[in-house]
């Protein structure tokens, strides 16, 4: 961080030398009012200073938008904020901000050296300090946290939400990570998303993985609850079942160490579904039989009460004396 801001300072310095040498204006010359076009607004040392008929830019600090001209809404707010800019359309607040675009438009920058180095990127948005800091032709990221995809260079629609998230991705493009830390040991990955403070990828190139949650050692033993899933239905035909192993990672093939499969879950679940009709068969069966041992039970009742009717009386024999 230090070097950054001897960098910083002995750039502005020099170009306020060079400034001052061409054009022999005092140290502390503005553009006067007068000089500059309807609906542009410039306060402090060469702010401004080569507008020529662009409308609707502003500039506060020292140098901030030095190198507009003609080009239209800008907004630099803070020492060397957009002071080679010559495309318009950007927002940059915080000393140094988008302080290298040239040709780049439509980026937005809050944050001290935010999008610093970015000179011809697109679309980027970058709120925090040196956020999307060494960006220089990336397009469509988007950076909120201190530190966000601070070393991305030429990545492109990445999203880094949270303190250091991103932070080594470089060219990698389509990651999303939230949280602190989230995803920063990424470098050149694609298509990743991280979930959570300090996940991380595997490796620092991954594709196509999706991470929610820290659960290795030391950190939290999560438990997950997910709505939508409990008493919904599933179409029985496709229904596959989902393993899940001690890493934590989902899938519906098991494999083993060499990864090679070693079962077919689909066969699994269709000699469960046979099962299932089955004793489902079964069931009916012993329901059948159930009523067939009552009603027997019945007509055997019925016939022994037939019996006692036709049963004949009893015989009494007198003694003789």
């Amino acid at each position: 961080m230090k070097s950054r801001k001897i960098i910083f300072t002995t750039v502005l310095s020099a170009l306020v030398c060079f400034g001052l040498c061409q054009q022999v204006q005092s140290a502390t010359d503005t553009p006067d009012p007068g000089s500059i076009s309807a609906g542009n607004t410039a306060d402090g040392q060469l702010a401004l200073l080569s507008l020529t008929t662009g409308i609707y830019n502003s500039a506060f600090g020292f140098y901030a938008a030095l190198s507009i001209s003609d080009q239209s809404f800008d907004t630099a707010v803070g020492a060397g904020t957009l002071l080679l800019d010559t495309a318009g359309t950007n927002t940059a607040v915080g000393a140094g901000a988008l302080f290298s675009n040239s040709t780049g438009s439509d980026n937005d920058a809050f944050g001290t050296f935010a999008l610093f180095n970015s000179t011809t990127g697109l679309f980027n948005n970058a709120v925090g300090r040196e956020a999307l800091f060494s960006n220089v032709d990336g397009s469509q990221n988007n950076a909120m946290g201190d530190l966000a995809l601070f070393s991305n260079t030429s990545g492109g629609t990445n999203t880094a939400v949270g303190d250091d998230a991103l932070f080594s991705v470089t060219t990698g493009n389509s990651n999303t990570a939230l949280g602190d830390e989230a995803g920063s040991n990424l470098i050149d990955g694609e298509g990743n998303i991280y979930i959570g403070a300090q996940v991380q990828a595997s490796g620092t190139s991954e594709f196509e993985f999706i991470r929610i949650g820290n659960d290795t050692a030391f950190t939290f033993p999560y438990d997950t609850f997910i709505a939508g899933i409990f008493n919904r239905n599933v179409a029985n035909a496709t229904a596959q079942f989902v393993f899940v192993d001690d890493t934590g990672k989902l899938g519906t093939v098991l494999v083993n160490a060499a990864g090679n499969k070693v079962a077919t879950p689909q066969a699994m679940l269709n000699e469960s579904r046979n099962q299932q009709k089955r004793i489902a068969e079964l069931e009916g069966t012993v329901e059948r039989l159930a009523a067939m041992v009552k009603e027997q039970a019945a007509q055997i009742q019925k016939v022994s009460a037939q019996l006692e009717v036709i049963k004949p009386a009893p015989q009494v024999v007198a003694n003789k004396p």
